[in-house]
């Protein structure tokens, strides 16, 4: 039967930073829900993880053959009690998960079923109504500069493993194609009656204000439309991990704070798609080229996953400003990023570590090596400073 998943080596898999975390939740929870937008590798992780379980079932609710299935989900997902069932862009079956609840309940055992979606906002309101308590949460990115050793290409192309495999004129055509497969395709079933056109209007709009304060009511009037409109059009956007709306840090300060959230386009690829920049030389002449190295590395950090993690950019009307600032705990993390191989920094940088008491600072720009910068702060490469961020999430 085709849907089983023989016990087999997958050739070319790259090692997900997610892999260790899936595992463990499979073996501590009923369900997992693996959440990611399209075509970030979810299938490919899943696939990888199956293949502990030799007598797993994969569904694909893409396909209309798997869909018919599940016509009468409870009969077919009994037929396999006992085995782990991976259903694929489950949120195309949104009847299904009263039903995974009954399942679940009679069995009381762990690692029976492994959703995965490409929808967050739906998918999560749905199955936290029904299964409360039986299903844990993670969510896969495009790939890392921690799963991925070129940086440069991973900048410029992305983190979606088709575009970050192919060659520079590839890449651009696949995510050009990706963004219109996603506005005709995956906008319709998100949200009935929102027109794609609009939806595709403001994305090429939020790449033009990339690391921006959000401004609703000037994006409004550029469209023709009510503030209200962009703010759902935007909530579909960072529903279906297209973009992310980062909001200020908002610590006990004496200070008055910017109030605002910025906005990013989550993965730099589609970014430079929508400003149709093709090469690192297109990259390197345009005005989003600091904003762009911005959004990079606050995404790469906001995608670590990790539990009890507040996070936010820190701006006060006399000029103080952290690009990012993450709290763990009692310890309190600013990061700065500077597309520069020789960094420098304001005076707002030091005023903001200042108002925040921050625990340790990082300049983190596209260099080699760490070095101290002063007797307060450091200057890393992204990859340096991810790790010391989970080094204090370990303490």
């Amino acid at each position: 039967m085709h849907n089983i998943i023989m016990n087999h080596n997958i050739h070319g898999y790259i090692r997900r930073d997610l892999e260790v975390a899936a595992r463990s939740r499979l073996a501590d929870n009923p369900a997992l829900a693996l959440l990611g937008p399209r075509q970030c590798g979810k299938s490919t992780l899943a696939r990888h993880l199956l293949v502990d379980f030799p007598e797993a079932v994969y569904i694909d609710a893409e396909l209309p053959s798997d869909r018919n299935k599940l016509r009468d989900p409870e009969a077919f997902l009994r037929l396999y009690r006992g085995r782990l069932v991976c259903i694929d862009e489950v949120q195309r079956i949104p009847d299904l998960f009263p039903v995974l609840r009954s399942l679940i309940d009679q069995s009381g055992t762990n690692g029976q079923f492994l959703i995965l979606g490409s929808a967050s906002r739906d998918l999560i309101r749905q199955s936290s109504e029904s299964l409360a308590g039986r299903i844990a949460y993670l969510q896969l990115t495009p790939f890392s500069v921690t799963e991925v050793a070129d940086q440069p290409t991973r900048w410029l192309q992305g983190g979606f493993p088709r575009s970050f495999f192919a060659s520079p004129d590839a890449s651009f055509s696949w995510r050009i194609d990706f963004i219109r497969s996603f506005l005709e395709r995956d906008i319709p079933m998100l949200h009935i009656g929102i027109p794609p056109e609009s939806v595709g209007r403001l994305l090429t709009m939020c790449a033009h204000h990339h690391g921006q304060l959000l401004n609703l009511e000037k994006l409004a009037g550029s469209m023709g439309v009510h503030a209200g409109t962009i703010r759902n059009y935007l909530d579909l956007l960072c529903g279906a991990f297209m973009m992310r709306r980062l909001p200020p840090f908002m610590a006990n300060v004496k200070k008055r704070l910017v109030k605002s959230p910025k906005i990013y386009l989550r993965d730099s690829g589609i970014l430079h798609a929508l400003l149709n920049i093709t090469t690192m030389d297109d990259l390197f002449a345009h005005p989003i080229y600091g904003d762009s190295w911005e959004g990079l590395v606050i995404e790469h950090i906001l995608a670590m996953n990790q539990d009890g993690m507040d996070a936010g950019f820190y701006r006060t009307s006399n000029g103080a400003e952290m690009d990012l600032v993450v709290q763990v705990g009692a310890t309190r993390i600013g990061i700065e990023c500077k597309a520069s191989s020789a960094p420098s920094v304001s005076r707002g940088f030091w005023n903001a570590m200042d108002d925040l008491q921050l625990t340790e600072a990082f300049i983190v720009a596209p260099v080699d090596s760490s070095y101290p910068y002063g007797d307060r702060a450091t200057v890393c490469p992204l990859v340096d400073c991810l790790e010391r961020i989970r080094s204090f999430t370990r303490m």
